[in-house]
């Protein structure tokens, strides 16, 4: 990312600063960002924290407090490829993950496995959306709706990314994304989580703040958990067990500031995108990829050949050229080779993830952001396509 905050976000906090007895820690600022977001995604309600982890951690926390909870069904189908967080907010929330291969296509979880692994014991499908690709179809949507089985969206990597016109996370009951300051639009640090639902976003507000009742909207349900508590101040009843995972007024500021750019930036990322797979060579690196409603978050380069050889060709030019890129796309690769994972993981291999191996060991990413310029993106194609590969 080069260039992620204007001379307008700058001064939009410098703004902030000018009242006086400013106030800094969630307030209105948030709550604005909140609704702006709503409108702006197509969604009823949103949840603003402090990061896209924390988005991912508290939308699995709320899964148990729900009326149409069972808790017969303890399994949660994920993809092998994705950030650790989302895995992590499963098994730290005593859910087993249901690891399922990729699409090269999308970079996201393949629909037909996920059909099958779906059982009496599934309870979610915890889809992410890689690199501002759509990771999904109407089919697999209304699969799981007959199956009645949830779908949560990570849209963490593709703000604007769409499906049939229709925003990525405004299909699942609850969505996440992230405003990390190399995504699409930045808080700093940052996330949200969205839904229709209003008791999942009354949930996600108490889950953000401690697990207090008082950060919940509706006053009768309230005045009832008040009252059956008299021996609680009435500001400090813990309802259920949470962290602090707010965010803050500058942070609220900056999205406000930077949501009004958003829709241009997804064009030119589409754009700059689009170019590059023009002028890269197709004999040796992957560019069969589906661009339908995409709003890339990085240039995706997945190695043909199956060679460390060329590995170690293809990363030393990119160093020598300063060429910043990641081995593994996102997350750092496959997840089933990550160490965190090893004490909860069974039977599951991680070659058995054929197109997640592939990426893992000959998959990378490079920038893309809106103001990288053609002349650039088609020096770094010639870098790419000059690099003597094997066949």
């Amino acid at each position: 990312m080069h260039n992620n905050f204007s001379k307008e976000d700058f001064y939009s906090v410098k703004k902030l600063f000018k009242h006086s007895n400013v106030i800094l820690t969630q307030s209105s600022k948030v709550k604005l960002f909140e609704k702006k977001w709503s409108k702006w995604l197509g969604v009823k309600y949103s949840t603003f924290v402090n990061s896209g982890s924390s988005a991912n951690f508290i939308t699995i926390s709320l899964l148990e407090h729900l009326k149409y909870f069972n808790k017969k069904k303890n399994e949660i189908i994920v993809p092998a490829l994705t950030w650790s967080s989302d895995i992590i907010s499963v098994i730290k929330n005593n859910y087993k993950p249901i690891f399922v291969d990729i699409d090269l296509a999308n970079l996201s979880m393949n629909e037909n496995e996920v059909m099958k692994k779906v059982n009496k014991k599934t309870l979610a499908v915890f889809i992410t959306h890689a690199q501002g690709f759509c990771g999904f179809s109407e089919k697999l949507i209304k699969f799981l709706k007959q199956k009645k089985i949830m779908l949560i969206e990570d849209v963490c990597e593709s703000h604007g990314a769409t499906l049939q016109n229709k925003k990525l996370g405004t299909f699942g009951e609850i969505s996440n994304f992230s405003f990390y300051y190399a995504h699409h639009m930045s808080t700093i640090e940052g996330g949200m989580i969205c839904t229709n639902d209003k008791s999942i976003y009354e949930l996600s507000r108490v889950l953000r703040s401690h697990g207090l009742a008082r950060e919940m909207e509706n006053v009768n349900k309230k005045k009832i958990i008040i009252k059956n508590n008299p021996d609680l101040s009435p500001n400090f009843i813990f309802l259920y067990p949470g962290f602090n995972m707010r965010n803050n007024e500058i942070g609220g500021v900056l999205g406000i500031s930077q949501l009004k750019r958003l829709d241009n930036n997804v064009k030119l990322r589409k754009k700059n995108f689009q170019y590059f797979l023009e002028n890269i060579d197709e004999k040796k690196y992957f560019i069969n990829f589906k661009l339908d409603g995409n709003s890339n978050y990085a240039f995706p380069i997945i190695l043909k050949k199956k060679s460390l050889k060329n590995r170690k060709i293809f990363e030393d030019i990119l160093l020598k050229n300063n060429i910043e890129f990641r081995r593994g796309n996102a997350g750092g690769g496959n997840q089933l080779r990550q160490p965190y994972l090893k004490k909860y993981l069974n039977s599951t291999k991680p070659y058995e993830m054929k197109n997640t191996e592939h990426v893992h060991f000959f998959g990378y990413y490079i920038g893309n952001y809106p103001t990288l310029k053609k002349n650039k993106i088609k020096h770094i194609c010639e870098i790419l396509n000059n690099i003597p590969l094997e066949d």
